[in-house]
């Protein structure tokens, strides 16, 4: 029976469509995959071009054609050209996936034609799920740290604050069975006009007929739905429904279910009351932590590259090998931190230009990795997308090495006041940090021993937070090694340009954990009865 099932999933906010490949990932007890993408929405037109691409990947379920390997790795020719010769050799295929995916910004594009593309999309298909979430910029803690200094920033006429008011236009005209809404952890401290945001948000969601009715928002129900449906709202972490002391209840630690990243997120499970009865949601199993050096082995090894100078592996290889003529390292050589002299001083031996140099949009390589094979890798790709190393000036590769080798010897990451002077950074806030005051871990190595820090856009901006654990490398991380970290699959391909790439991984929901929600949904479903 399950075999057969087709539940549609709309996706808003979609970004690359993390949420969306767990959902499309998951498999019941059966072996049959439930879910089935109805429609993706994403304003950002790199974004829309990866999400469009994995639609167009899923289309062939398990028989996917040589030529999708072989042309996406063709880097001989501009991606938009090898686009367009999949898409016109498949273009059955790549017509639906045209007609899965819409480049469209939600608060900006007319609500009549957002809700006929959903409407249309879902059909007379019962039940479906609804899955996103508004982004989170207005929320983070970052951002609203950054905009303390904007004088001119007022949050309170923030658009987007109240883009989930969008989101809740579409629950309420089309009121889905579930909805699943995803969020940065600062929601639970963001506050409008002296009003805790996290608290309106959820009493909107179980009433979103009348939220809207506060907006002044026309509320058009689709035809086959019921008037003003309410909904309950869940934590995935405990039991229980919403209470209003419990905020914290709503934050997913994903490093205790199975994912390489210490990323906190909100996450809400909303049910449709009508079917609840005395059903409860089961709850995310927590998982062993992973730890980093298990997800990113298996790739091939890169050097960083140079900017503002001759980049090339020899022009690398002897800025490396003069730090030994640096009066910084002769002094941290002797030190009395002999477990770091000792570290710098073994990896200098040893370090060479890497074969794969500074890698490539494909680097033809066996692939590998430590942990979930059967989750991360295809056989079929021979090697890895999206794996190119950034450029640094020579200072910043010098810090790298510092703080990854620090990383190496102590199990931690150096803040400012560990650093020889010589590879303190010329900034004006470097004061404030050395006292611990500011962002004094300006310069931080993912550690290969534990869980790496959230992946977030900023790594679109430059890499000093997320530094390879390996000091032999000298660099940041790749775009392919992000992705890892955030659990999407080898032959998940991110379109444009590399800072774009970085930004819609960073933005992503972690695959894997999607998947996880999945399985609770589908299990929610079948126990309601509503699948029969």
């Amino acid at each position: 029976m399950t075999e057969r099932l087709n539940i549609p999933i709309v996706d808003l906010f979609a970004g690359p469509g993390g949420l969306g490949e767990g959902f499309s990932a998951y498999r019941n007890s059966e072996g049959g995959n439930p879910f089935n993408i109805a429609i993706s929405i994403e304003k950002d037109e790199r974004a829309h071009m990866t999400l469009q691409l994995r639609s167009f990947f899923r289309q062939f379920g398990n028989s996917v054609p040589n030529d999708y390997y072989n042309i996406l790795s063709d880097t001989s020719r501009l991606l938009p050209e090898r686009l367009k010769e999949l898409y016109n050799t498949f273009s059955k295929e790549a017509e639906q996936a045209s007609s899965e995916t819409w480049q469209a910004e939600l608060g900006e594009e007319k609500h009549n034609n957002v809700r006929k593309r959903i409407a249309a999309s879902i059909g007379e298909r019962k039940p479906w799920v609804l899955i996103g979430g508004p982004p989170c910029q207005a929320y983070s803690l970052v951002g609203r740290s950054r905009n303390k200094g904007n004088q001119s920033y007022k949050p309170d006429d923030d658009k987007r604050q109240y883009l989930y008011v969008e989101y809740l236009h579409v629950i309420a005209e089309h009121q889905p069975a579930i909805f699943v809404m995803e969020n940065v952890k600062g929601l639970l401290s963001a506050t409008v006009k002296n009003k805790r945001m996290f608290e309106r948000i959820v009493a909107d969601l179980k009433n979103p007929t009348d939220a809207l009715k506060r907006e002044k928002r026309v509320v058009r129900p689709a035809p086959s739905t019921k008037n003003e449906s309410k909904y309950e709202i869940f934590s995935l972490t405990q039991k229980g429904n919403y209470r209003v002391e419990n905020f914290q209840d709503y934050v997913v630690k994903m490093e205790d279910y199975g994912i390489p990243q210490a990323r906190h997120r909100v996450i809400i499970l909303g049910v449709r009351k009508d079917l609840l009865g005395h059903i409860t949601p089961n709850k995310l199993t927590p998982q062993k932590q992973i730890n980093t050096k298990s997800i990113l082995q298996g790739l091939p090894k890169l050097r960083s590259g140079l900017s503002k100078e001759v980049d090339s592996g020899t022009n690398w290889y002897q800025h490396i090998k003069e730090i030994q003529n640096r009066k910084w390292f002769s002094d941290l050589l002797n030190s009395s931190d002999e477990n770091l002299a000792c570290k710098l001083k073994t990896t200098l031996e040893k370090i060479t230009i890497p074969k794969h140099d500074r890698g490539g949009e494909f680097v033809e390589y066996n692939l590998s990795i430590g942990h979930n094979k059967d989750w991360f890798l295809d056989d079929r790709l021979e090697g890895a997308w999206n794996h190119t190393t950034r450029g640094h000036i020579v200072k910043d590769i010098y810090r790298y090495l510092f703080v990854s080798s620090f990383g190496a010897a102590h199990k931690r990451s150096p803040v400012l006041a560990d650093f020889p002077k010589y590879l303190l950074p010329n900034h004006d806030n470097v004061k404030s940090a050395l006292n611990g005051s500011l962002f004094a871990d300006r310069f931080r190595v993912q550690l290969g021993n534990r869980p790496s820090t959230t992946i977030t856009s900023h790594i679109s901006k430059d890499g000093h937070y997320y530094i390879h654990h390996d000091p032999a490398q000298c660099r940041s991380l790749t775009v392919r090694e992000a992705a890892r970290l955030q659990t999407f699959p080898d032959n998940y391909f991110f379109c444009g340009p590399r800072t774009s790439q970085y930004g819609q991984v960073g933005n992503a929901v972690p695959p894997l954990l999607a998947n996880q929600i999945a399985d609770i949904v589908f299990q929610l479903l079948n126990d309601t009865g509503i699948l029969n």
